[in-house]
């Protein structure tokens, strides 16, 4: 298989992913077991074609039990302050918690640290 046919390949794979998310996202309230098998089917094609899911589709999927989750249907979202700022967000059917950082200011000597290595303060 040469280059143009595996990116013809990969193009056809994230066109089904993409479709296969929409469709999960329509059936999700009504048919929950549909939504989690086409989100099974589009982690088989992206597997199988080598393509990473786009980063929108990720968060949708839980990384412990890999099933769809949806914000206040199947997973609890909550900004957690403390320590480093966060999302917190727990998967409703295998509690599963994952973090997402929340990328805040740093102070001016850490960023002075960071941008002249050698010359930051004692």
């Amino acid at each position: 298989m040469d280059k143009r046919e595996a990116r013809k390949i990969r193009a056809i794979a994230l066109r089904r992913i993409r479709r296969l998310f929409e469709l999960a996202l329509q059936v999700v309230r009504e048919e929950p077991e549909l939504a989690d098998r086409y989100v099974e089917l589009a982690r088989r094609i992206a597997m199988k074609a080598r393509v990473r899911l786009p980063p929108e589709y990720k968060r949708l999927v839980c990384k412990r039990c890999k099933r769809f989750i949806v914000p206040g249907l199947t997973c609890r979202v909550r900004l957690q302050p403390r320590r480093e700022p966060h999302i917190a967000i727990t998967c409703l059917r295998c509690g599963g918690i994952y973090r997402i950082p929340i990328k805040g200011r740093r102070s001016k000597r850490k960023a002075r640290k960071r941008a002249l290595p050698g010359l930051g303060e004692p």
